[in-house]
């Protein structure tokens, strides 16, 4: 398969919020340009991109995939991204790697607030985008008010380069108001026809708005355009590109991905609005660091540059092992040779290199700048890495990806599986930096965290299915703290007589509380050697063991100050031992003397909801103890409330927002700090923590 010239290569994301029609689009692409011979559907289960069991059974996208094809003497790259809010994450790191965007918006539903979220994961990267409005086969599909909708949204200028011919039981197809012609479906078969007559008015006046955009955009143009002369159509058709490329305005085309109309003409769009590589590059340069000095690097996209490649994503195979997708940058990667990983600083073998259409894998030779690609079995090679020449080494940016939002405990259902759950989520983790898998040293529990309880359900499916390893979910324990409200003075004293020799060591301690966040502080005082030297340690050993261990409810205790000022010992028997009991004696007493209250986590908040059930989430809030903050107005008729909440009434919200908004609410959270649990609500953590003691004991 032969490579593709720089300047025709198009790579683009299909983006928009879950639902919206993406899968279906590419579908209608890829058979439109004779790569596939068959229409599939996502409710038949037979798409070219969605693929994996669990994405056909719950008829979303759940993990973005490639696929190209060919128009007119261009090569197409697309990914397919998710847009359900559990996996845009995925949509974020593939955005990395392509130079426009396709941002499909429901002629019924509108701009939703996923869709607003990948539209700013878009800006960051500096990404020229044009809109497809979908859907319009639709009964209530309504092309002006979305038009309407995504300009109040995305405060930007939309222009419509095509209009639609009917609406709901009547959309037959759209007329192009460049060539000012009409694009109708004649069975499964798209033609060209004049304007209809009814139609007329209508294309006029979108086609003026168009042409006064463009000359707008342009004072050669404009002056032109004053004087009453006519734009020629190389004149809209360069005012579209430049305007587009320069994100003036958005191109807006129209049609329906399910029924296959509108598509050409999106498709030919799509290759005149967005950038090739090498335009692309001089919107936003390569840019990356000289692994050595730390020097900036620019790369132009050309093969005759020094290879540079991004790998955005990670696959793991259980069949075909790990494949890594690429993008190349600059350069050439060929087949059987052996590149430099410069982010691990490691030699790679590449062996053969594919292209992927869906989960095919299609056998070529080499890639070069601009093309995107896969490789199997790297083994130090992960999301976010960068391969390079080892003479001109370069390293990109990673991605940052969000912290997960929600963590469960798990556990093997089979006794004796640990090591093999634990084997096959480090492979699940190569492939989705969204997931966290850590053991909690405090509780012993092994936890897994991701960005919704979706996501998790979806991750343990995926164990269960490629590697045969089944798990338990439980809501994990929450990382309650201890601390002293009062200081106090005690003694600690352990004498043990039993014959021969004995044990004895005995100190005294002021303890007292420090602020929140401090931690532990240690003072030694002991003056005029009422304690030996040699002993101090072994006394601050036993306090340090069994704060840890925590005193009223097996929680750690932090955030006080601990003084040693006296104490007695014995010349033949005091030892280490002895003052470690005498010490983890002494802040056992004193924290109990001390009044002792529970900490609890609280989490910083952001929830972004539609203004209809601002007072339903509020309400939520208020009932969980939460703290509202403040409350901002967002584009697209959202608010953003800022509340800090404790986490044991956060564990299970993605659910609860879900059900309160529709669907249509999002938020992040992050810790903020430790705050005394009210007494109540402490003592029944404390009796269960109590009762567990005894049933361990029993």
């Amino acid at each position: 398969m032969a490579n593709f010239e720089v300047s025709k290569i198009r790579n683009v994301a299909v983006i928009a919020h879950g639902g919206a029609g993406k899968t279906s689009l590419v579908e209608a692409v890829l058979f439109d340009s004779g790569m596939t011979d068959r229409l599939g559907n996502v409710q038949d289960g037979n798409t070219v991109t969605d693929y994996e069991p669990e994405e056909i059974d719950r008829k979303i996208t759940i993990t973005s995939s490639l696929a190209y094809c060919n128009w007119d003497s261009h090569r197409i790259n697309l990914i397919d991204t998710p847009g359900f809010i559990n996996f845009i994450e995925d949509t974020r790191g593939c955005l990395k790697a392509v130079d426009g965007a396709v941002i499909i918006v429901s002629a019924l539903s509108g701009v939703k607030a996923e869709t607003e979220k990948i539209w700013k994961y878009a800006c960051e990267y500096e990404i020229p985008r044009i809109m497809f409005v979908n859907k319009m086969d639709k009964e209530t599909a309504d092309f002006e008010r979305a038009l309407s909708e995504l300009e109040k949204s995305f405060d930007t200028e939309a222009v419509p380069l095509q209009i639609p011919i009917g609406a709901g039981d009547t959309f037959s197809g759209v007329i192009d108001l460049v060539k000012m012609k009409a694009y109708v479906m004649k069975g499964q078969k798209t033609e060209m026809t004049d304007i209809p007559a009814d139609m007329a008015d209508e294309a006029t006046r979108f086609r003026k708005k168009l042409v006064e955009k463009i000359a707008e955009s342009d004072d050669a143009l404009l002056e032109k355009y004053l004087e009453g002369n006519e734009l020629t159509d190389q004149e809209i058709i360069n005012g579209i590109k430049e305007s587009s490329l320069t994100r003036k305005f958005i191109p807006v085309t129209c049609g329906s991905a399910l029924k296959n109309i509108g598509i050409t003409s999106l498709i030919d769009s799509l290759i005149l609005c967005l950038p090739s590589p090498v335009e692309m590059a001089t919107i936003s340069p390569i840019r990356g660091k000289n692994p050595k000095d730390k020097s900036e690097v620019i790369r132009k996209p050309a093969e005759s540059e020094p290879l540079s490649a991004y790998v955005f994503k990670t696959i793991a195979d259980p069949y075909a092992g790990k494949l890594s997708l690429f993008r190349i940058y600059s350069g050439t990667l060929k087949g059987d040779s052996t590149i430099f990983n410069s982010t691990a600083d490691t030699k790679e073998r590449i062996g053969q290199i594919f292209y992927l259409q869906g989960k095919k894998q299609v056998a070529v030779q080499s890639l070069s700048a601009g093309e995107i690609g896969v490789v199997a079995k790297l083994k130090g090679t992960n999301t976010g890495d960068t391969i390079c020449d080892e003479a001109k080494p370069v390293v990109f940016d990673k991605v940052r990806f969000a912290d997960p939002i929600i963590s469960y405990a798990m556990a093997p259902k089979n006794k004796g599986d640990e090591e093999k759950v634990s084997i096959s989520l480090h492979r699940v983790l190569e492939e989705d930096p969204t997931l966290r898998f850590t053991r909690d040293e405090e509780t012993k529990e092994m936890i897994i965290s991701g960005m919704g309880q979706v996501h998790i359900e979806v991750t343990l499916e995926r164990l269960k299915r490629r590697f045969g390893v089944e798990i338990e979910m439980k809501t994990p324990k929450i990382p309650y703290r201890e601390t002293i409200k009062a200081p106090t003075k005690v003694q600690g004293r352990y004498k043990k007589q039993s014959g021969g020799k004995g044990q004895y060591g005995d100190c005294h301690i002021t303890v007292e509380p420090l602020p929140r966040g401090s931690g532990f502080e240690f003072v030694d005082k002991i003056v005029g050697g009422a304690i030996p030297r040699q002993y101090i340690p072994a006394v601050e050993k036993g306090i340090v063991d069994a704060m840890h261990e925590g005193i009223i409810a097996g929680y750690p205790v932090v955030d006080l100050r601990v003084t040693l000022t006296d104490g007695s010992y014995h010349t033949v028997d005091s030892s280490e031992m002895a003052f470690k009991i005498a010490g983890s004696m002494a802040i056992k007493k004193a924290v109990l003397e001390a009044k002792p209250i529970l900490l609890e986590p609280i989490m910083r908040a952001e929830i972004t909801t539609p203004d209809e059930t601002l007072g339903a989430v509020i309400g939520d809030l208020n009932s969980k103890r939460g703290k509202v903050q403040g409350v901002e107005p967002q584009a697209g008729g959202n608010q953003k409330i800022s509340a800090t909440v404790p986490m044991s009434e956060m564990l299970t919200y993605a659910n609860q927002l879900h059900s309160l908004t529709s669907g249509r609410g999002l938020y992040s959270m992050e810790f903020s700090n430790y705050e005394e649990m009210p007494s109540h609500n402490a003592q029944k953590i404390i009796a269960e923590r109590e009762a567990h003691r005894h049933d361990k004991h029993a």
